[in-house]
């Protein structure tokens, strides 16, 4: 199976960097993991998208597009579970 390649919303980014060091630790594990598997136990994909998932990874989500031709995952939001599907686009 080929890996994807993970790109970070600028947004994303920002947002990691306000988190604690333990917890950014284990969303980038979180994420690294979805390069071999998009779609990992746990896992949901939003209601009204068609590409959009959630991993949960303790109080706090993951919000990705999976392009599965072009072989790419695009974190797009990492925040805490209250605020995360707030202007979610």
């Amino acid at each position: 199976m080929a890996l994807f390649n993970i790109e970070w919303k600028k947004s994303a980014v920002k947002e990691l960097k306000k988190l604690d060091k333990s917890t950014i630790k284990r969303i980038i594990s979180a994420v690294e993991n979805l390069s071999k598997e998009p779609n990992p136990k746990g896992c949901k994909k939003l209601k009204g998208t068609e590409f959009t998932y959630r991993l949960r990874v303790g109080s706090y989500r993951i919000i990705y597009s999976i392009q599965t031709a072009k072989l790419i995952i695009e974190i797009i939001k990492v925040r805490h579970r209250k605020e995360v599907y707030k202007n979610l686009s």
